[in-house]
C-alpha cells in the first residue's frame, strides 16, 4: 500500500493507494496560501510541516503496511526541494523531504503537482508507452509531461510550467513576477479576472459558470477567452514536445463546454499543419483522483529504484 497527498492552497486529500485505486481517502482543510501570505517565511515552513507529519502519521496508524509516501505539490521542485511556489510565497528553496522522512519512517517523494496528476493520468488511461500531456485547470494552470513512461520534471523542475508561458505581451501581472501568462486568463481566478474587468463585479469561476449558462454574454467571454489563451499555449508546447494525448483536468474542467469551442477553434489555427487532426484531447476520466494516484505511484518507483 502507498499514500499520495493532493497538497493544495487550502486543503490537503491524502488517499491510501492499492494498485490503481484510491481506497480511502480524507480531506483536510490547511489554508497553506494564507498561512504563507500572514506567517514570516520560517514560521510558514514550520507549520506547513506540522500539519503534512500530523496528517500523515495519522493516516499511517491507520494503514501501517504502507511502504511510500508521494506528495503532489504546488510549485517548481527539484530533488525534492520546494525552489519557489508562485501560489504559496515565502516558500523558497526549502526541503520538507528530509524532515518528513526521518518523522515518518518512510521513504517520501516530493513532486509538481500537475506532474504527479500526469503520471495518475499515464498510467490510468492504459496506453503504456506513449506519450501524455496532462493540464490541470485550478486557482493556476500546471502541467505535467510524460515521455516513454517516464516523467519529466526538467534539470530545474520547471518542465511544464505552462501556465507561465505568455500569452498576452505585457498582460496581467502574474504571481511568478512577470506578465501576460496564460494562467492569467485560463484559470478559475483568470476567468474571475475576465469578468472584473468588464464588469466591476467580483465574482468566483463557478459563479461565473452558472452566468455564463444563463447567457449572459460577459461570462460567455471570459471562458471563451480562457478557452482561446490555453489552446494558444498547448499548440506552442506541442510544436515542441510533439504529444499524441493531451489530457484536461482541474475543477475548473467541469466548466470545459464553455471553454471547448474556443479551445479547439484557436487550437485548429495555430496548430502546424502536420498536427492538424493528429492531437486528441480528452478530459481526465480520474475525476479528482489521478494527482493521488500518480504520487504514489512516483514514489514506489523512486522507492524501488
Amino acid at each position: 500500500m502507498l499514500i499520495g497527498v493532493d497538497v493544495g492552497g487550502t486543503n490537503l486529500r491524502i488517499g491510501v493507494v492499492d494498485g490503481l485505486q484510491v481506497v480511502d481517502e480524507q480531506r483536510v482543510t490547511a489554508d497553506f496560501s494564507g498561512l504563507c501570505k500572514r506567517r514570516a517565511p520560517d514560521q510558514a515552513i514550520q507549520a506547513v510541516h506540522a500539519v503534512l507529519n500530523d496528517v500523515l502519521l495519522a493516516a499511517l496508524r491507520k494503514y501501517p503496511a504502507v511502504t511510500a509516501i508521494g506528495l503532489g505539490f504546488p510549485g517548481f521542485i527539484v530533488s525534492g526541494r520546494v525552489v519557489q511556489s508562485p501560489n504559496l510565497p515565502g516558500l523558497e528553496h526549502v526541503d520538507l523531504t528530509t524532515p518528513l522522512t526521518q518523522s515518518l519512517g518512510r521513504p517520501v517523494l516530493i513532486e509538481n503537482d500537475a506532474l504527479v496528476a500526469a503520471y495518475g493520468e499515464y498510467h490510468l488511461t492504459g496506453k503504456q508507452g506513449a506519450g501524455l500531456i496532462y493540464l490541470g485547470l485550478g486557482t493556476g494552470v500546471g502541467g505535467g509531461l510524460i515521455s516513454e513512461g517516464r516523467a519529466f520534471p526538467g534539470e530545474h523542475g520547471v518542465a511544464m510550467e505552462v501556465g507561465h508561458l505568455i500569452v498576452e505581451p505585457d498582460g496581467r501581472l502574474c504571481g511568478c513576477g512577470n506578465r501576460g501568462c496564460m494562467e492569467q486568463y485560463a484559470s478559475a481566478s483568470g476567468v474571475a479576472l475576465s469578468y472584473v474587468e468588464a464588469t466591476g463585479e467580483h465574482l468566483t469561476a463557478h459563479q461565473i459558470a452558472q452566468q455564463a449558462a444563463s447567457g449572459n454574454a460577459t461570462a460567455l467571454a471570459a471562458y471563451a477567452l480562457a478557452g482561446s489563451k490555453l489552446a494558444q499555449a498547448l499548440a506552442h508546447i506541442l510544436k515542441v514536445v510533439d504529444v499524441g494525448h493531451v489530457v484536461i483536468g482541474g475543477g475548473m474542467s467541469a466548466a470545459w463546454p464553455l471553454m471547448a469551442p474556443a479551445f479547439q477553434a484557436r487550437l485548429d489555427t495555430d496548430l502546424i499543419p502536420a498536427l492538424r487532426g493528429r492531437v486528441t484531447v480528452t478530459l481526465s476520466q480520474a475525476g479528482d483522483q489521478a494527482g493521488m494516484i500518480g504520487a504514489a505511484l512516483l514514489a514506489a518507483a523512486q522507492h524501488a529504484a
